[in-house]
Order: structure tokens, then C-alpha cells, then sequence
């Protein structure tokens, strides 16, 4: 039996197609968290929490992200995490 027809050989156009995604994925996976500190982060909790976007449970010592349902046991960690997920809405369109 003869092997595929290197004619129709796809690979190389699926590999540059790949790379494209990938490039694209990390253009907008390119969100700066670096700036924030805790100071930053304590103040965009706040305003979080104000906004019932972020619902505290003493009990437990976590911040619930409500529109993803993601707990988190710092202030940090959910202001990285809400930058994120807000430009990820923002480049899906969904945040209009």
C-alpha cells in the first residue's frame, strides 16, 4: 500500500496555524499583574466588595469572585485573578 501523497500533506500549514493561536493566546494573556501590591490589592477588594462582585465569608477566610464562583484566601490573588478574568470578558466581547 502506497504511503500518503506528500501533496496533501497538511502538517506544516496545521503547525503554522498553531503557532498563530498560541501567539494570540499570549497577546492576550498578557495582562500586567506586576503592579499590584497589597495595598493596591486591599483597595480593589474593597471596591470589589462594594460592588457585590466579591463576596467575603469570615467563617471560611475566603473572597468569593461571584461571577466565576472562584473562593480565594487573598486579597491578592483575587485582584490578580478579577484583572484577568475582566480581560478576558473584554477581549471576548462579553464585557459589553
Amino acid at each position: 500500500m502506497p504511503g500518503p501523497d506528500p501533496r496533501d500533506d497538511t502538517s506544516r500549514d496545521y503547525e503554522r496555524f498553531e503557532k498563530a493561536q498560541l501567539a494570540q493566546d499570549r497577546d492576550a494573556a498578557g495582562i500586567d499583574t506586576a503592579d499590584i501590591d497589597d495595598a493596591t490589592a486591599e483597595n480593589s477588594v474593597s471596591e470589589l466588595i462594594n460592588a457585590d462582585v466579591v463576596t467575603p465569608v469570615p467563617e471560611d477566610h475566603v473572597l468569593v469572585h461571584e461571577p466565576s464562583g472562584a473562593a480565594f484566601d487573598s486579597s491578592t490573588q483575587l485582584a490578580i485573578f478579577h484583572r484577568g478574568w475582566t480581560a478576558g470578558r473584554d477581549a471576548d466581547g462579553e464585557g459589553e
